[in-house]
């Protein structure tokens, strides 16, 4: 018996079935599920049949001293395979346990990451690029503007898809931010994982795998790739100015807001009779329209003007609360169902626009579109020139308006309109209903 092979367990009348994973000690067996998720079975009075050997190669047993490289993946170039380049932010795909504080830490660029999920071998030929090295709470305007223009000469060097290595955390606000300041030719794929590769239960090989494929795909817009149900059967491919992440620990985290996800991509592993390890299928389907491979040239509108703040209006608010506001050059406000806020907030909201900020109201509802001309309160807000954004989500629209101040030539009136526009799927032209 040895990692890798597939066996059954029986302790106290209870059975389980799954792969041998590599123990720490001798006292226990560690056995990933079907599900993905890894349990621990004390061997004491433990019964155990081999079903099957070395059907997932999972490196060497710990307790085995001897120095093995085969568990590191030798990635080869091949002339039949697309290029996908591989960029890393850091985040907890990239992430291992730091076993003195207990925390995870981001530690690995993403040639690490190739080594970590030797299964990408043989998929496409690959390129590595660090543009950073954060966990995604510490992301910012800046290093989007650097990953956009990474991105942007990874293209042009010819590269068939790019994948984005990224924290969840974040994860959305960098999907819609370069979604806006990039036009692609080519799949752009964010991934992450909810639990680091040496926790039970990552979800990050999967997730590798999964958006390699997408990057592979016809689909030539900003994805976000994730797990699209808690078990490991399918991940879903979700539009970046549309994706919300909607739970804090769940591998399906994320959701498609007001719609189904693009795409989904159906995941499972068989066993390969030619070879010593087991192969990951993954099947894309794509269920709405998108923008197609080559359909667009690329280009590049990498500059942010990060003087933007998104507020959320509570009721009981003070409306000194909102002093710090002066001088941004824009401001989203997270409304209360069809964009409202307390009526003694709309003088300094008028104030703010008198002194030339764009405010742009978006709802805390997660479906449905702002509409302030249903209720005199909305009437008045309108009057005090507040800007209706539709169904964009708030997250989403404080990007776009980042965006467009910075690149719309300082013209208030453009900037406006484009808030009010669809530019890159982030608003839908009518809200229906989708199931």
């Amino acid at each position: 018996m040895h990692p890798g092979d597939r066996v059954r367990v029986t302790r106290d009348d209870v059975t389980n079935e799954g792969v041998l994973m590599p123990s720490s000690d001798s006292d226990n067996l560690v056995i990933k599920l079907d599900g993905g998720y890894n349990i621990g079975i004390d061997r004491t009075d433990a019964t155990v049949d081999v079903l099957e050997t070395n059907v997932y190669d999972v490196g060497d047993d710990d307790t085995d001293d001897t120095d093995d490289s085969s568990d590191v993946s030798e990635i080869t170039f091949e002339d039949n395979l697309p290029t996908i380049s591989l960029i890393s932010t850091g985040g907890t795909i990239a992430s291992t346990v730091d076993y003195r504080t207990g925390a995870v830490t981001a530690q690995f660029d993403a040639e690490d990451v190739l080594r970590a999920v030797p299964e990408l071998a043989g998929r496409a030929n690959y390129r590595g690029r660090v543009v950073a090295n954060i966990l995604s709470e510490n992301m910012d305007p800046s290093i989007w503007s650097d990953l956009a223009t990474a991105v942007y000469e990874e293209i042009d060097a010819g590269a068939d898809g790019v994948v984005v290595m990224h924290g969840t955390d974040t994860m959305q606000y960098s999907a819609a931010a370069l979604s806006f300041m990039l036009e692609t030719p080519v799949p752009i794929v964010f991934t992450g994982s909810q639990r680091s590769a040496d926790r039970p239960s990552s979800d990050n090989v999967m997730n590798a795998i999964c958006a390699v494929e997408a990057a592979k795909a016809d689909c030539a817009e900003v994805l976000v790739c994730m797990h699209g149900s808690e078990s490991d059967d399918s991940c879903a491919l979700h539009r970046g100015t549309r994706v919300r992440k909607n739970h804090t620990s769940r591998r399906d985290a994320f959701e498609t807001i007001g719609n189904q996800p693009l795409g989904t991509i159906a995941y499972e592993t068989a066993t390969d009779d030619g070879a010593d390890g087991s192969v990951a299928t993954a099947a894309i389907e794509f269920v709405r329209e998108y923008t197609e491979r080559g359909e667009r040239s690329l280009s590049l509108a990498n500059d942010l003007k990060p003087a933007v703040e998104l507020v959320k209006f509570t009721p009981g608010m003070d409306p000194r609360a909102w002093d710090y506001l002066d001088g941004m050059a824009g401001v989203v406000i997270e409304g209360t169902g069809l964009g409202h806020v307390h009526t003694d907030l709309i003088p300094r909201i008028e104030s703010l626009v008198d002194d030339g900020t764009v405010v742009v109201m978006t709802s805390q509802c997660l479906a449905g579109r702002v509409c302030d001309r249903v209720y005199d309160t909305g009437r008045d807000l309108l009057d005090a020139g507040v800007v209706e954004a539709g169904d964009t989500l708030a997250g989403t629209a404080k990007v776009k308006l980042m965006w467009a101040l910075a690149n719309l030539a300082g013209e208030q009136t453009a900037v406006r309109d484009a808030m009010r526009s669809d530019l890159a799927g982030e608003l839908t032209e009518e809200s229906q209903p989708w199931r």
